[in-house]
């Protein structure tokens, strides 16, 4: 049977469920048999993971050919220009390729997050703004990459949506997982 779950992963998590010398991976949290990530979070990323034990749909949510939405917050070194918001929003030259464009916006500082285990370098210097940012795309490590172009290095980064599954608007904690439907996407 087709089945689909949301997961809100932790950071220094590795999403793999062998084992990692080093990292936590997805079986210290999921116990599923036969359930594989549609798509990847890397281990310094925190949020939404969907998960699938259906290959199909595993290629419908992580393909970039589906263009399913996919939204982040991120905390950024700097406070956030208008210009690099419209760049974003534009598309950015990346090394290898000009991303699609996407959507992005100033975020007030979220104040429903967890804190975040280790807590993010702080520099009293340096100050530290948020903005939302949602794409199709998904290419590697993209989101930081995108910031890091126009200017604003990455400090913290938490997908919060794919498609219409929100993972504030579900209540899913940190660190748990619960069944969805592929309506929910």
């Amino acid at each position: 049977m087709r089945s689909l779950i949301a997961f809100n992963k932790p950071y220094n998590v590795i999403t793999q469920f062998s084992p990692h010398e080093k990292y936590q991976t997805l079986k210290d949290f999921i116990s599923l048999p036969k359930f594989y990530p549609a798509g990847r979070l890397d281990t310094d990323s925190e949020g939404l993971l969907l998960l699938t034990n259906d290959g199909k749909l595993q290629s419908k949510i992580s393909s970039p050919k589906f263009k399913l939405p996919k939204t982040y917050w991120v905390q950024v070194e700097g406070i956030v220009s208008q210009q690099a918001i419209d760049k974003l929003a534009q598309g950015v030259q990346l090394k290898e390729f000009y991303t699609a464009p996407a959507i992005a916006t100033k975020l007030e500082a979220p104040t429903n997050l967890w804190q975040r285990v280790p807590p993010i370098r702080e520099r009293r210097a340096i100050p530290t703004s948020w903005l939302s940012l949602t794409i199709t795309e998904g290419k590697n490590r993209q989101v930081r990459r995108m910031c890091a172009a126009v200017g604003y290095p990455c400090l913290r980064l938490i997908r919060v949506q794919i498609g219409n599954y929100n993972l504030f608007t579900q209540h899913l904690p940190l660190g748990e997982w619960q069944s969805i439907s592929v309506n929910d996407l």
